[in-house]
This record gives C-alpha cells, sequence and structure tokens, in this order.
C-alpha cells in the first residue's frame, strides 16, 4: 500500500452512523504487531500497547466498538502470556491471528500450544491476510513481492490467505480445535475454487498432510467451523464460490476500514445491498448484516 491511512474513532463513529451500523470490531491490521521478528521484547511491548489502546476505545465507547487482541508472533511464549491479558484483564471478544507471521503459518507445528489455548478459552479467532514472507539464503525473512508493480493486497493476500486455510484443515488444526469459531477474510479468498485440489492432492501425497481430510469432511469443517466476511470486492462474482461450500447463515459484513477508505466503503455498501437482495431473503440478508454477528458475538441485541 502507499501507506497506512489515518484512523480517528470519531471518524469511525461517524462513518457507521452513515452506513447504520451499530457496533464494530476493531483490530490491527498488516503488518500487525510484531514489525522485528528477532526482537521479542519490542513485539511484546508493541502488542501489548495496540491491545491495551483497542481495549480503551472499546471503554470509552461501549456501545459502539469491541475489539479483536493481536499476538506477538511468532513468539510463541509471548503470545501465550498476551493471550490470558487480552482477554481476561482487556476484556478482547477474540484474537485476530495473521495469515503468515514472518513465514509461520497458522497450521505450523510450532503454533500448537497457541492453538490449544485459544482452544482452552473456546473463543473467536479473525484471519486477517498480510504478505508472504520467504527465508533468504543468509536465513534472514523477506516479503515475497512476485510483481512490484501491483499492491500485494491486491492478489497476495488472497493467497496467503488460502495457503494459511489450508495449513488449518491438512495440519488437523481446524478439526481438533472444535472450541474455535475462525472467521475468514474477503469472502473465503481463493478457496472454494482450490478446495478440491487441495485436499485431492493431500490425498495422493499423504505425507504433506498430518490429518489427511476428505472433501467431506473439509466441507462440513468450512460450514460449522468457519464464518467468513464479505470485505473487499465479492461481487459479483467471488459470493458464488463461496455459496457452494457454505451458506447466508455463515457470511458477515466487513467493512476493511480504513484500508478501504470512507467513500469506497460507502460505495461497496451500496453494492452489497443491491447484490444480497438478488441472491438471499430479506431475512437472510439481515442475518449477513447484523444477526450473524448478534449471535456470534453474542450481543444479546
Amino acid at each position: 500500500m502507499p501507506a497506512i491511512p489515518p484512523w480517528d474513532p470519531e471518524e469511525h463513529l461517524a462513518l457507521m452512523n452513515r452506513l447504520n451500523i451499530s457496533k464494530s470490531i476493531l483490530s490491527m491490521s498488516s503488518p500487525g504487531t510484531n514489525l522485528s521478528p528477532k526482537n521479542t521484547t519490542e513485539a511484546r511491548l508493541l502488542t501489548r500497547q495496540c491491545n491495551i489502546e483497542l481495549s480503551q476505545y472499546s471503554k470509552q465507547y461501549p456501545d459502539r466498538f469491541s475489539f479483536f487482541a493481536s499476538l506477538p508472533l511468532p513468539d510463541i511464549d509471548g503470545a501465550l502470556d498476551e493471550i490470558d491479558y487480552a482477554r481476561n484483564t482487556l476484556g478482547a471478544v477474540g484474537f485476530q491471528i495473521l495469515t503468515n507471521a514472518h513465514g509461520v503459518y497458522p497450521g505450523d507445528e510450532i503454533m500448537a500450544p497457541v492453538w490449544d489455548k485459544l482452544n482452552e478459552k473456546q473463543t473467536i479467532v479473525f484471519l486477517h491476510p498480510t504478505s508472504t514472507m520467504m527465508m533468504n539464503q543468509d536465513g534472514d525473512i523477506e516479503p515475497v513481492i512476485p510483481n512490484p508493480r501491483y499492491p500485494r493486497p491486491m492478489l497476495e493476500f488472497m493467497f496467503d490467505a488460502t495457503r494459511a486455510f489450508t495449513t488449518l484443515l491438512l495440519s488437523g488444526t481446524a478439526k481438533r480445535c472444535e472450541n474455535i469459531t475462525f472467521i475468514g477474510c474477503h469472502c473465503g479468498s481463493a478457496i472454494p475454487p482450490l478446495l478440491d485440489r487441495v485436499v485431492g492432492v493431500a490425498a495422493l501425497m499423504p505425507d504433506i498432510a498430518d490429518d489427511p481430510v476428505t472433501a467431506e469432511t473439509a466441507r462440513s469443517l468450512i460450514h460449522e467451523r468457519f464464518y467468513f466476511d464479505l470485505a473487499g470486492f465479492p461481487f459479483p462474482d467471488q459470493i458464488h464460490g463461496l455459496l457452494r461450500l457454505t451458506n447466508a447463515s455463515r457470511l458477515l459484513y466487513g467493512s476493511d476500514y480504513p484500508y478501504t477508505n470512507a467513500a469506497a466503503v460507502e460505495q461497496l455498501a451500496r453494492t452489497m445491498d443491491d447484490e444480497l437482495s438478488q441472491l438471499f431473503s430479506e431475512k437472510e440478508c439481515g442475518d449477513i448484516y447484523s444477526g450473524n454477528s448478534e449471535i456470534l458475538l453474542d450481543l444479546g441485541h
């Protein structure tokens, strides 16, 4: 992206009012809160500062804001400590985990203690995309930039989200951690058209999957354990692929604000109004906009 956009709670609230949004769940976007993977002290401090700040907005506007806490991954010990603090002290309603943490993907073996802890907490995990990372010959982690002309959120975020989802399925993490409710980003990214290929290749090469999964099992896990936000550009085409795997009861409104600026958020909302009405009943549209979120977040109204 050209730059990190400014954010102000009052401007956010004004946008919510224009769009008739009653409550927002705040979270940190890419690149997250661990900016220097070899400096765990800095990562833990920045993560704590960011989570405290989000909790303060939630306390200042309790009827309008809640938040998903960040974790200083791939610092596992720091993440385990932050889970307890964010949930018990700050009141986070869930956790955001990036699609990779300096090259460590959600299904990687070293992530198991974090998933076990989150499973114990019976929490929500929002998977947010970030830039694909790889290790160079010197052992340093660098972002993958296939085509510098195009910003990574255009394509690479979608592909990295698909990688993250694949690791959750093939590692057995999604199946094992049955007390976690996952929120996938951007209408499932590239998961729907590639799911059968992922499962099919894993069946041909069983060594690549810790927990081989059938197409039927994968579809069941997706529908029962995952919600998907509709942030970005899911209409008119992308939505149809996701609806092969799930239905309106697992879809959520998402704005991607402020990386999607206010004017674009309002235009995308108008597009969503038009497109949803062609695909779903009035009740289903209401559930996508608010009903599903109220149940998921136990908002009670």
